[in-house]
């Protein structure tokens, strides 16, 4: 049995943050986010780490990022690139950013070939995260439509200092995720949680909602799935420079015409992420205090 494979979302433009967040230290020695993510992963069996970036930062990526641990598990990367689709001959609105989260995992369909997970680069998601995520795929039929997803408390994942996006999820009472809704302007202030709609009014959140953080548990044949829906996207949506193919749209297409399952996955997690500059000393402090623990060493790869 083949050890599941991380695949890492790190094309994001970061136009939110201000500059390439990825490789923001947040931990003693410089550590970055990405670097606890895969100490995390190696820890919970993965044996293999795919990131998806962009061209214009490989140079960074390459430099900065790829040596802190590959040494440690077999690492390589793809690039997320807005000309790769599965349809040729129409005419496009000029984009100035990716086609989204599903693109992006849709780009690394040439180099996986076993269950994966799907994280953000820019959340610290936790170690029981991927110790829950690595014995659900590790224990998956490689060729079935079986996906997972760890679940968060809404709560617990917002930013002060801005709106994030969000998947609010409905669950049944077997643990398998029945509708995830994109959400992408998710915020709160003195009056609790509010999500902002596209025709400018509001929901009202309670803050227990579970929400997907982007940590999906995926088989290969996502891939076909992505391709299939993306073409449809493309033809409906591709005159729109701001749309965007997230996970979500993949994934609920197919729990809704009964071509996959998605169980949601509880963990006990503490999950941190930098959405904007003002989140960083959060994510330090919240570090600091899982090191202090004994969660993590003072140096990962002492």
């Amino acid at each position: 049995m083949s050890k599941p494979i991380l695949l890492v979302l790190a094309a994001g433009m970061g136009s939110r943050y201000g500059g390439v967040k990825q490789i923001e230290p947040i931990g003693p020695n410089q550590a970055i986010i990405l670097e606890y993510s895969v100490f995390d992963a190696i820890r919970a069996g993965f044996g293999k780490v795919i990131f998806v970036i962009r061209r214009d930062i490989e140079k960074d990526f390459v430099e900065h990022v790829l040596p802190r641990f590959s040494s440690k598990i077999e690492v390589g990367y793809v690039f997320q690139d807005m000309t790769d689709m599965p349809v040729t001959g129409l005419t496009l609105a000029e984009r100035k950013k990716p086609w989204g989260t599903s693109h992006a995992v849709y780009a690394a369909r040439a180099v996986i070939d076993a269950p994966f997970a799907v994280i953000n680069a820019d959340d610290f998601y936790g170690s029981d995260a991927f110790l829950v995520a690595g014995k659900q795929l590790a224990a998956s039929d490689p060729s079935k439509n079986d996906f997972c997803m760890v679940g968060y408390e809404l709560a617990k994942t917002v930013s002060d200092f801005g709106s994030v996006s969000r998947g609010l999820c409905q669950v049944d009472t077997q643990g398998n995720l029945t509708d995830v809704v994109e959400h992408t302007k998710i915020s709160k202030d003195a009056g609790g949680i509010k999500s902002l709609q596209a025709d400018g009014s509001t929901v009202k959140c309670s803050g227990n909602e579970t929400v997907s953080m982007n940590f999906f548990g995926f088989t290969p044949p996502i891939f076909k799935a992505i391709e299939t829906q993306f073409v449809d996207f493309i033809k409906t949506k591709g005159q729109d420079p701001g749309a965007e193919f997230f996970i979500p749209l993949v994934v609920n297409s197919m729990i809704h015409d009964g071509s996959a399952k998605l169980k949601v996955l509880r963990s006990n997690a503490t999950w941190f992420g930098i959405t904007y500059k003002e989140d960083l000393p959060d994510v330090k402090a919240g570090l600091r205090t899982l090191i202090d623990k004994g969660d993590y060493p003072e140096q990962l790869w002492a």
